[in-house]
């Protein structure tokens, strides 16, 4: 046995010392990688510790939890926009981390204006009333048994990149734009539910109230709620978590994610909008002539570079390392059809690839493989096209309409400057 053994190290090393001169001439004009290997390679050479004694029994946890290696993957907040006591506050999703268009439950964005609620399933109830021909009240059994649907959406706060207008706050991805994520949701389509009550005609607004202490509630138009208008349930295969609205949750797909609500208790149909508080003194855009735009819903199509980024750049990168430059586009008109990518802060594109599913206001992938020069500095920009013609603006564009004042739907362009070393910082460019 110690023979064998004695063999089988000694192929490990002729093997790696092949390896290793095949990278400076075979594969070295092929990979994408520079082999680093090494003969004498400690993780190559010696069994593992995790692979010489008894791992875990399956059910030690009974719902999974990430490996401990993941320790830095975690939703983040800040004192900036929360208040003391964080019931109404926000937990921003690490983007920069995300892999494809499905955000995990667990890091899945949440915003709270009273805390999140706890709700019993046994005792919820869901009152649809108002401009219906026959008003109801629904135990969570009985709207489950209208036909359900599955649909992957994002929900995205229209806060999310507003700390922008005046110039990055952050110089952090996730706090950029990580007030969104995207998911797969499971519920029942509103119109479904209306054709059992019947609408009256003169319906052209529905207000959605939520059941928590905050009682939040917005009005929506009638043309939304007989489009895509969704009662959900379920989320990425299994309930929503209490901090998504537990047990149900309005979904508006594409549009602002505070139309959303949660703890859903209350749908009431009328004629006119209801002018609640979210929709007067909160979630309306300030213009440069002092006044607010209502009522408007939609997140405009928009897109960020994700890698590299502030936490994740390129110091490690050696001159001549091949990357590829990630990101997301998403667009609450439509489907995305095209993402460009600059190299100097917008003067000039090419395309990226989009990548994966690319599905109706969801989330989409893009990269771009870059050959890295160190000693460069670069200014990376995204621009995101949709299929309803929009064009993410260009910062002066968005500005010369909006002023600074605003806090909600910023979706111009954004830029992460790469430094000589490949460390990545957030800066604004306007012309």
């Amino acid at each position: 046995m110690d023979n064998k053994k004695s063999n089988q190290e000694i192929d490990r090393r002729d093997f790696f010392r092949k390896t290793a001169a095949m990278s400076v001439t075979a594969i070295a004009g092929t990979s994408l990688v520079s082999s680093n290997a090494r003969a004498d390679d400690p993780a190559i050479m010696h069994h593992p510790s995790w692979g010489q004694k008894w791992g875990d029994p399956v059910t030690k946890n009974r719902y999974g939890v990430p490996s401990k290696y993941e320790h830095n993957v975690l939703r983040r907040n800040t004192k900036l926009l929360a208040s003391g006591n964080f019931r109404a506050s926000i937990a921003v999703t690490p983007i920069q981390e995300s892999m494809g268009i499905i955000t995990p439950n667990g890091l899945f964005f949440s915003r709270s204006h009273g805390g999140v609620a706890h709700v019993d399933p046994n005792e919820y109830r869901l009152m649809i009333h108002g401009l219906v021909e026959k008003p109801i009240v629904l135990t969570l059994e009985q709207l489950k048994r209208y036909p359900s649907v599955t649909r992957t959406h994002f929900i995205e706060c229209p806060a999310n990149g507003g700390q922008e207008w005046r110039g990055p706050q952050f110089n952090s991805i996730q706090f950029a734009k990580g007030f969104m994520s995207c998911a797969e949701w499971t519920g029942v389509y509103i119109k479904t539910i209306l054709e059992d009550l019947g609408l009256k005609d003169e319906a052209n607004w529905m207000l959605a109230e939520g059941s928590d202490n905050s009682e939040m509630g917005r009005s929506v138009p009638i043309d939304k709620i007989l489009d895509d208008a969704m009662i959900v349930w379920g989320q990425n295969g299994e309930a929503l978590r209490p901090e998504q609205g537990y047990p149900v949750r309005l979904l508006l797909p594409g549009w602002e994610g505070n139309l959303c609500v949660k703890w859903l208790k209350r749908l009431d149909f009328s004629a006119e909008p209801w002018y609640a508080k979210e929709e007067t003194s909160k979630y309306t855009a300030l213009k440069p002539t002092g006044k607010a735009i209502q009522h408007f819903y939609a997140n405009e199509v928009n897109s960020t570079v994700t890698s590299p980024s502030p936490e994740i750049d390129w110091s490690h990168l050696k001159d001549g390392d091949v990357v590829e430059i990630e990101g997301l586009a998403w667009s609450g008109m439509g489907t995305i059809t095209a993402v460009d990518i600059s190299f100097d802060g917008g003067d000039n594109y090419k395309a990226a690839k989009l990548k994966g599913l690319v599905l109706p206001k969801s989330w989409t992938r893009w990269s771009y493989m870059h050959t890295y020069k160190k000693g460069d500095k670069l200014y990376l920009t995204s621009r995101a096209m949709d299929d309803a013609g929009y064009i993410q603006p260009t910062i002066d564009q968005e500005v010369s309409v909006m002023g600074v004042e605003s806090v909600y739907h910023r979706n111009a362009v954004e830029t992460w400057e790469v430094t000589e070393t490949g460390e990545v910082n957030h800066v604004q460019i306007r012309s």
